[in-house]
């Protein structure tokens, strides 16, 4: 006897059996127990969640010998025939490769015959939404209503493109993805069944790898036993699957931590010389940084559906949470540019050293772009034709300045009302009025201090002083005059305007002041 797939073999063949989907066959089952089944049915779903064996459930539950009910016996002839797929009056059609009208009319024109044998005919036709608009107009009618003695039952990847006509004559149940956890379940009984030598983290790593879909799961697992030789071990899984694991993660981010590019490229040399699959490194590697960033947010956050937390707590200690986020961007950027660059590893050393290159600069490291500012801190002269501004520190240097350093948030905000009263290369006094006091947290000024020690180049130190005078030249109060000005130039025009002042003189027209702005 020929092997058959675990695929065919596992598939469910009653409600009790199926997996997830408990909205659905509770729906059905309490349809089939009470007389109350409509006679048209739409699933939709990603692929393999159940929408065909779930179709040919509802075949069975409907011609079962011994009535209509939720549980059919599974032993009478039209059981057995119905499970191996060969019951005469359940029709399964694959609307990819009949997606024509005349197609349609063929299989419309036997709706009118009787069943053979069973009480129903049952037409599973599925993929649905590959039908031509004309096969669907054909359909219409008679899946309003069809003869007492049929039921159609279509499935679907993409209901999205199935006509609203169509959708509003059928009964819709949408299929959920599987999660890890039910698919491993499911696994661990079969594999236990069949007897199969079982590496405790195998079925954990397939059920994950299968992405919400039970067919996948049961075409990998057939395919890993294969590979093992009959047995389901980790090393040859990871081999099988290009599988990336977590202390190779774990050591990319602690170069990324330290800037060590060597050790980075190293990495990559090695998941090169082992055959990874260099797409699931970013896949992984932004995973991870997911989950690093859940632990910075919620300290006592843990998913059971993952493990290895001891290890994410150990790295979210190291990484900054801004690098955490940049690192995800860049990563989940990368990844979709893959198939863009030369070959996989170009694309993967980019995406890692591009980490590098636009991390924030660390206090004391001088960039070229940060000349200019380091100049007109410290009063040295720029080479000709440079912008650095100039020595004395002017209410207009500082709102420059500002404008070039990294902020955002209280912090800028602190920044912008306060004034620079005095400075040396290595201290800066800054004047706040009292009632602004509150801006000046110890967060904020320890921001403020990183942010003007990295642009200038070298440690400097911050003080905050109240200043009682009424008016400071700070960035926020010359953006207000800047406002001001600019208001009290467009009044002026429109006051002076030669048809403006004629309507008031002819007509009494009115300004209305609040209903002027200046342009942008």
């Amino acid at each position: 006897m020929s092997y058959q797939v675990l695929a065919r073999k596992w598939r469910p063949v009653t409600f009790e059996q199926l997996v997830g989907q408990e909205h659905v066959s509770q729906a059905l089952i309490n349809g089939l127990d009470q007389d109350r089944l409509h006679h048209a049915f739409l699933f939709t779903g990603t692929r393999g969640v159940g929408k065909t064996t779930i179709a040919r459930i509802l075949a069975k539950c409907l011609n079962c010998e011994t009535g209509v009910s939720s549980k059919p016996c599974g032993e009478c002839s039209s059981c057995v025939d119905l499970d191996e797929g060969r019951f005469v009056d359940m029709i399964e059609i694959d609307a990819a490769s009949r997606t024509g009208v005349d197609d349609t009319r063929e299989l419309l024109e036997s709706v009118q015959y009787t069943p053979t044998r069973g009480r129903y005919k049952v037409y599973i036709i599925d993929e649905v939404h590959m039908l031509s608009t004309s096969s669907f107009n054909a359909l219409l009618k008679t899946l309003e209503e069809p003869p007492p003695h049929v039921k159609f039952v279509l499935a679907t990847t993409d209901p999205q493109k199935i006509p609203v006509t169509i959708l509003s004559r059928c009964l819709r149940f949408n299929l959920r993805r599987l999660l890890p956890d039910q698919i491993g379940d499911y696994l661990r009984q079969l594999v236990k069944t069949e007897g199969i030598e079982t590496e405790p983290e195998t079925i954990t790593v397939l059920s994950r790898a299968a992405d919400g879909s039970m067919r996948d799961g049961l075409s990998l697992l057939d395919q890993a036993i294969a590979y093992g030789g009959g047995k389901l071990v980790m090393s040859d899984l990871e081999k099988m699957l290009g599988l990336v694991d977590h202390e190779h993660i774990a050591s990319m981010l602690r170069a990324l931590a330290t800037g060590d590019a060597g050790r980075l490229l190293g990495i990559v040399e090695d998941l090169v010389s082992q055959s990874r699959d260099l797409e699931t490194v970013l896949v992984n590697l932004a995973e991870v940084l997911h989950r690093i960033t859940l632990v910075q947010c919620v300290p006592d956050y843990r998913d059971p559906e993952r493990s290895d937390w001891d290890a994410i707590v150990q790295l979210a200690e190291l990484i900054p949470a801004e690098d955490a986020q940049l690192f995800y961007q860049i990563a989940i950027k990368g990844r979709a540019e893959l198939g863009l660059a030369p070959d996989p590893r170009t694309g993967l050393e980019m995406t890692l050293l591009r980490m590098l290159a636009f991390r924030p600069a660390e206090a004391g490291a001088a960039t070229p772009a940060s000349a200019p500012a380091q100049q007109a801190a410290s009063g040295r002269s720029s080479p000709k034709g440079s912008t650095a501004s100039p020595a004395a520190e002017t209410p207009s240097d500082w709102v420059r300045l500002l404008n070039e350093l990294s902020l955002s948030g209280q912090a800028r905000e602190l920044a912008r009302n306060v004034q620079l009263k005095s400075r040396t290369d290595d201290h800066w006094d800054f004047a706040i009025a009292p009632a602004l006091r509150h801006l000046g947290s110890e967060s904020c000024v320890s921001r403020l201090k990183q942010a003007i020690s990295e642009r200038v180049g070298h440690p400097v130190n911050i003080r905050l002083v109240d200043e009682e005078r009424e008016e400071l030249r700070t960035a926020a109060a010359i953006e207000e005059q800047k406002v001001r000005d600019n208001m009290s130039e467009a009044e002026k025009a429109i006051n002076d305007d030669p048809t403006i002042k004629s309507l008031k003189e002819q007509m009494g027209a009115k300004l209305v002041e609040d209903s002027i702005q200046p342009l942008q």
